[in-house]
C-alpha cells in the first residue's frame, strides 16, 4: 500500500491538472461467521473473508477542495472496491492504480463545479477549511485472528432455539450467533501508517407474534463480546429466550396505548438510545457546517444545554463499562487519528463537538471522530457515549419521584420504558426538528398503588429542546446499549451508556400497525413438529 500510495501521489502531482495535495488508502479486512436456527434446526450458516478499499483524493487546498459542502450535493470519490484476501502485491497494487485514478478523475470533475458554485451562490456562514492538518501516526497492533467453534455454535443454536417450543403464542423465534474480525490498513501521504483491528461477537434472541387487531409484536435480547468466548453460557442465554417469549406472550394480552403526555422512566438503556437519537447526532462536526442541517447546537458553544447535573462523554478508548464490552471503541478512526475522549457537555454546558478532519469554526483539528462503513465516505460520527449525572438516586426513589410526579400532574399514570429497540431522528432543516424512538416494552405506572400495567402500540415523540429541559433525575446504575448507527457514512457500531433518566413529560403516539390478522390455520401440535 505504501508503495503504490507514494508511486501514484508522485506521478499524479506530476502530471495531473489540478494536482493532488493529499491521498490516503484503508482497507478493511473483515473475516465473519454467522448461524442461526429457529426451534431446534439450523435455518442458515455462512460466512466468508473480503477486503474493501477505501480511497481519499483530495485536489485543490486544505482551504477549499473537492470535499467541500455544497448543499445537496455530497461527494462520493471512493467505491469500496474488493481486494485480493491473499498477500500477493501484484493484483492488490492494480486495483489501488486503478481507483486512484477513477477517484482523482471523480475528484478533479467536483473540484470545477464547487468552484463555479462558489462564484455564482451566496458565501457559507461558516468559511472554514475543508481539511485539517494532524500528527502522523504509525502503529502496528497484532492482527486479531478469528477463532469460532462451527460446531459447538451449531449444537448450541440448536438447544436454544429449541426453548421456543415451549411458547406456542410466539409466532416466529430466531436465535442467531456471529463473530467477526475487522482489521484496518491505512496509509496517507502524510506519513500515517497503521494497522489496527479488533473483534466483534453477538448473540441476538428474538420472537414476534401478531395481535388480534393486526398489530405486530415483538421483543428481543442481544448480547456482544469481543470474542466468542466472552458471551454468555447457555443458562444465561436460555433465561434470556423465557424472558423474550414471555413478553411476546404478555404483550398479546396487554391494551393497546393511547396517544399520552406525562413523567416518565427511561430504564438506563431506554435512556442510553434516547440520548444517542436526540443528542448525540446533533453534536456531530459536520451538521454545524452544512447549511441544510438543523445545526440545534451550533452557537450553543459554552452555553447550558443540559441540566447541570448531567454530562456527557464520548469515549472510544473504553472497551468495558461494568464488565461489559462495549461495542463502539477503536483504536484510530477512519482518517487514521488516534481515539481519544471527548467531553462534549460539561456539567450541562456543551464544550466541543464530534470531529472529523473536516473543520468548523472554533474546532480546527479532529478529535479522532471521523468514521465510515467501508465504500462510503468519512464523517464525523458517535463512538461511546457515556451519560454522567451529579443527580443519582436509587432505583426506588426515582421510582417514587415519578409518583410525586404523577400526583404533581394531575395525570393517571406515568409510564416506565423498560426496553427500546431503536429510534431514529430528522436534523435536516428542510425537515421536523424531531425524533422518534422506538420501545419495546413500556408499562403504565399507577399513582394508587396498583401493579403496574404492560401496555403495547406505543412510540415515543417529540423535539430534542424540548425534551432535555424535562429531565429531572436519574438513577446511579449505568446500563449498556450496544448497538450499530446509520447515517450518511453507513453503518458504525457504537454504544450508549446512560443511567436510568425520569422525565416530568414525555408524549407518545400509537404505533403503526397492519390490517392482516393472525394466522387462520392453528399451530402444529409439539407432536407434529418432532414427526419426520
Amino acid at each position: 500500500m505504501s508503495k503504490e500510495l507514494t508511486r501514484n501521489f508522485t506521478i499524479l502531482k506530476q502530471k495531473a491538472d489540478p494536482p493532488p495535495y493529499f491521498l490516503s488508502y484503508e482497507i478493511t479486512e473483515a473475516d465473519y461467521r454467522a448461524i442461526s436456527g429457529t426451534l431446534g434446526a439450523i435455518e442458515d450458516a455462512g460466512g466468508g473473508k473480503t477486503r474493501s478499499l477505501d480511497v481519499s483524493v483530495r485536489v485543490g487546498s486544505p482551504k477549499l477542495d473537492n470535499y467541500h459542502q455544497v448543499r445537496n450535493d455530497r461527494g462520493q470519490f471512493t467505491s469500496g472496491a474488493l481486494v485480493s484476501f491473499e498477500n500477493v502485491p501484484d493484483p492488490i497494487q492494480q486495483r489501488l492504480w486503478l481507483e486512484t485514478d477513477r477517484a482523482y478523475r471523480a475528484a478533479a470533475e467536483r473540484l470545477i463545479r464547487i468552484k463555479t458554485n462558489t462564484q455564482v451562490k451566496v458565501a457559507a456562514e461558516d468559511t472554514s477549511d475543508d481539511f485539517s492538518t494532524e500528527k502522523p501516526e504509525t502503529a502496528q497492533e497484532p492482527v486479531t485472528r478469528l477463532r469460532f467453534d462451527e460446531d459447538e455454535w451449531r449444537d448450541r443454536i440448536r438447544k436454544i432455539s429449541a426453548r421456543f417450543g415451549n411458547y406456542p403464542h410466539v409466532l416466529t423465534s430466531h436465535v442467531a450467533v456471529s463473530a467477526q474480525t475487522d482489521t484496518r490498513y491505512f496509509v496517507n501521504t502524510e506519513g500515517s501508517r497503521i494497522e489496527h483491528g479488533r473483534g466483534f461477537a453477538r448473540v441476538s434472541i428474538s420472537a414476534s407474534s401478531k395481535a388480534a387487531d393486526g398489530t405486530d409484536l415483538s421483543s428481543f435480547e442481544t448480547f456482544e463480546a469481543v470474542e466468542p468466548d466472552g458471551l454468555p453460557d447457555d443458562k444465561t442465554l436460555l433465561a434470556a429466550v423465557d424472558r423474550v417469549a414471555t413478553d411476546v406472550t404478555n404483550l398479546l394480552r396487554a391494551p393497546e396505548a393511547e396517544p399520552f403526555v406525562g413523567p416518565a422512566i427511561f430504564s438506563g438503556r431506554a435512556a442510553g438510545v434516547f440520548f444517542h437519537e436526540i443528542f448525540g447526532h446533533r453534536v456531530e462536526g459536520h451538521r454545524q457546517k452544512d447549511e441544510s442541517e438543523g445545526q440545534t447546537f451550533t452557537k450553543s458553544v459554552n452555553t447550558k444545554v443540559l441540566p447541570d447535573f448531567l454530562s456527557v462523554l464520548f469515549d472510544p478508548t473504553q472497551r468495558k463499562i461494568g464488565g461489559v464490552d462495549l461495542n463502539g471503541w477503536y483504536d484510530y478512526d477512519d482518517e487514521g487519528v488516534k481515539a481519544r475522549p471527548v467531553l462534549a457537555v460539561d456539567k450541562g454546558v456543551l464544550k466541543t463537538f464530534l470531529m472529523s478532519r473536516s473543520p468548523i469554526k472554533g474546532f480546527d483539528h479532529s478529535n479522532g471522530h471521523g468514521r465510515r462503513q467501508p465504500g462510503l465516505e468519512v464523517v464525523s460520527r458517535q463512538s461511546n457515549l457515556i451519560v454522567e449525572s451529579t443527580n443519582a438516586v436509587p432505583e426506588a426513589r426515582l421510582r417514587q419521584m415519578l409518583i410525586d410526579e404523577v400526583k404533581r400532574q394531575n395525570k393517571p399514570y406515568g409510564l416506565y420504558f423498560r426496553d427500546i429497540t431503536g429510534g431514529f431522528t430528522t436534523t435536516a432543516r428542510a425537515g421536523l426538528q424531531a425524533f422518534k424512538v422506538i420501545p419495546v416494552i413500556v408499562y403504565r405506572v399507577y399513582p394508587d398503588g396498583r401493579p403496574d400495567e404492560l401496555v403495547r402500540g406505543a412510540d415515543i415523540v417529540g423535539t430534542p429542546l424540548a425534551s432535555f429541559s424535562k429531565i429531572l433525575a436519574t438513577g446511579d446504575k449505568p446500563e449498556v446499549f450496544n448497538g450499530y448507527c446509520g447515517a450518511e457514512s453507513g453503518s458504525v457500531p457504537v454504544s450508549a451508556v446512560s443511567p436510568a433518566i425520569l422525565v416530568s413529560e414525555i408524549e407518545i403516539e400509537k404505533k403503526a400497525k397492519s390490517n392482516d390478522r393472525p394466522p387462520l390455520l392453528s399451530e402444529p401440535s409439539s407432536m407434529e413438529r418432532g414427526r419426520k
